[in-house]
């Protein structure tokens, strides 16, 4: 608790201090044309995010070196963007905050529930499992869906030789492609709710996201079932003693989460909505029966090193962004298809997050049809933002740095003795599951 107080205090004197009016801004053309230079800020950022785990694996454990590293870009390149345009800087400050307090409160609140139990694992009851963690993910978040079921499912696979891939199946899944109907489930969706786009325009991509998961789901079953016939006898015999019916606790919980639902929905202005949010979670804490969160050891280090890498984000991308409206329309990006695999293939090797964003102001300097009204006073088609929003969600899941969760779900299964592959060899099984089934949605919907 003397942690989580800290981080509470630390992000409300933050967000007092900006500018109550920055948001205004939004709402006018940008006068700064950035020279193409100061782009190089959001670039280095992104490298580091995705080199230096490969390269200084050691020194990247630590959240104190992100933060040397975030801080390090944030300063000048922050200290330019104030010189030039303050209002812009300023207002990007005020849409981090606002993502910090939703993925804060997802990943609290959704930390007070622990599902326990231990199953047959064969491949249909493994199935099931991932099922649910696709649905849940919508609901609760990706990274809150995948916090949840990951240790069910490792556990209820325990006594299987081949257990590798199942991890890799839940990171398509619950830790991705689930995450598309709502702005909660996935963190590039909430941005897109807060530029604007209205709640439940999400759930209009529910036939790519049903095609998407059932096609994902059916390959698992088929590659679970050819290693299930690979496992020993003595690993398939099940004795009811083993058996440990699945059960919920903290479910209290499930009332803060739809209370996080609530808010947004309803349409709670800021900053009422992200204090809303932080006032959710300390209920959360407190409510939450003893030993839960300890069950499946809980700690703030996860959303720690988001709110670290997201500050430099945020702040070295808004070059990106404002050039995007000056000059985005030269690009020769028009397609729904384009928007697709372009917004996809960054999303892969980057962060979905920022990915979506640079995406969806091109989009707003086209000069389409404006179906999707936003807040900056333009807008977007729909099939241009459902092609954004489909390639930003399905295609952080081809590397282990394309969304938060899929790390975390790497490491919670090799603390609990799975071998995983490589960053290479998971990105062999991403290139033979999902490419395929993208192209295949490429040419359903965006062709």
């Amino acid at each position: 608790m003397k942690h989580f107080s800290k981080i509470l205090f630390l992000f409300l004197i933050l967000w007092v201090s900006l500018p109550l009016g920055a948001s205004a801004s939004q709402g006018q053309a940008p006068v700064w044309d950035p020279p193409l230079g100061s782009v190089s800020g959001f670039a280095l950022m992104l490298l580091a995010i995705a080199l230096i785990p490969l390269l200084a694996p050691k020194f990247w454990e630590k959240n104190r070196n992100k933060a040397i590293v975030s801080f390090a870009l944030i300063i000048p390149f922050g200290g330019f963007i104030l010189l030039h345009d303050p209002k812009a800087l300023v207002f990007e400050l005020r849409e981090y905050f606002s993502f910090i307090a939703l993925l804060g409160a997802l990943f609290v609140i959704s930390g007070g529930i622990y599902l326990h139990g231990h199953i047959f694992p064969r491949p249909r009851n493994n199935l099931v499992l991932l099922l649910i963690g696709t649905l849940l993910a919508s609901v609760i978040g990706t990274t809150g869906a995948a916090m949840l079921m990951i240790r069910p499912l490792i556990a209820a696979n325990t006594d299987r030789k081949h257990v590798q891939h199942t991890i890799v199946f839940a990171i398509f899944l619950i830790a991705n492609i689930g995450g598309l109907l709502t702005p909660l489930g996935d963190p590039p969706l909430y941005m897109g709710y807060l530029r604007g786009v209205p709640f439940l325009w999400t759930l209009r991509l529910w036939p790519m996201w049903l095609l998407t998961s059932i096609i994902v789901l059916l390959i698992y079953y088929l590659i679970d079932r050819y290693y299930w016939a690979k496992e020993s006898e003595a690993s398939k015999k099940w004795e009811q003693k083993y058996a440990l019916p699945l059960s919920m606790h903290g479910k209290i919980n499930f009332l803060w989460l739809l209370a996080i639902v609530a808010i947004i929905y309803f349409g709670v202005k800021s900053p009422f909505r992200e204090l809303g949010m932080l006032a959710l979670c300390l209920i959360s804490w407190f409510t939450t029966p003893k030993g839960v969160r300890e069950a499946h050891k809980f700690t703030f280090a996860p959303i720690l090193e988001v709110a670290i890498l997201f500050a430099g984000i945020f702040v070295t991308m808004v070059p990106a962004l404002l050039l995007l409206e000056h000059h985005g329309s030269s690009m020769g990006v028009t397609k729904p298809w384009q928007f697709f695999w372009l917004a996809g293939g960054l999303s892969s090797f980057l962060d979905n997050t920022p990915t979506y964003l640079v995406y969806l102001s091109l989009a707003e300097s086209l000069n389409l049809p404006l179906e999707v009204p936003l807040l900056s006073g333009s807008g977007v088609s729909n099939i241009i933002l459902a092609a954004i929003s489909c390639g930003a969600v399905f295609m952080g899941a081809n590397t282990y740095i394309g969304n938060g969760p899929n790390f975390m779900v790497k490491v919670i299964a090799e603390e609990n003795s799975v071998k995983m592959p490589s960053f290479f060899g998971y990105m062999l099984w991403s290139g033979a599951i999902l490419i395929p089934a993208f192209i295949l949605i490429t040419w359903i919907f965006f062709i």
